[in-house]
């Protein structure tokens, strides 16, 4: 199913973690619509952009494989409102400054960068359908 002109919902359910586990990652309707949103208001755009194909490494994940990685129970990845990925090429650094600086978002996270390591870490990106928050942080 596409959630998007080039993103599917495969991408965004893929796990390692659930397979090793047997973990169905199986989102509800009102996930997959949040997801179809996350895409076109972020990925779509950050796609155009830098005019390079990506893979998000986690988008959804159902609340047994959320707990299963060690991640909170209201993480928005539970609710498919959230994503985390990189653009190949692009520094990470420079990712988070243009999403912060171009585009709507609920929060905006750069997780684990290390100055001068461009591939060091990931952005994680959050939207929701209303009441977006536009908070930007690192994390070390």
């Amino acid at each position: 199913m596409k959630l998007s002109a080039h993103f599917s919902l495969s991408e965004l359910t893929k796990s390692a973690t659930a397979l090793r586990h047997g973990i169905d990652n199986t989102p509800n309707p009102a996930q997959i619509e949040n997801l179809r949103l996350l895409c076109e208001k972020v990925l779509e755009p950050v796609r155009a952009n830098y005019h390079r194909s990506m893979t998000p490494s986690s988008g959804f994940r159902c609340l047994e494989l959320n707990r299963r990685i060690g991640s909170k129970d209201s993480s928005q990845h539970t609710r498919g409102e959230a994503v985390d990925f990189e653009v190949a090429g692009v520094d990470n650094l420079d990712l988070f400054n243009w999403i912060r600086d171009n585009l709507k978002y609920d929060q905006l996270i750069l997780e684990f960068y290390k100055p001068g390591i461009p591939s060091s870490g990931w952005c994680h990106v959050s939207y929701k359908r209303t009441g977006n928050r536009n908070m930007a942080f690192d994390i070390k």
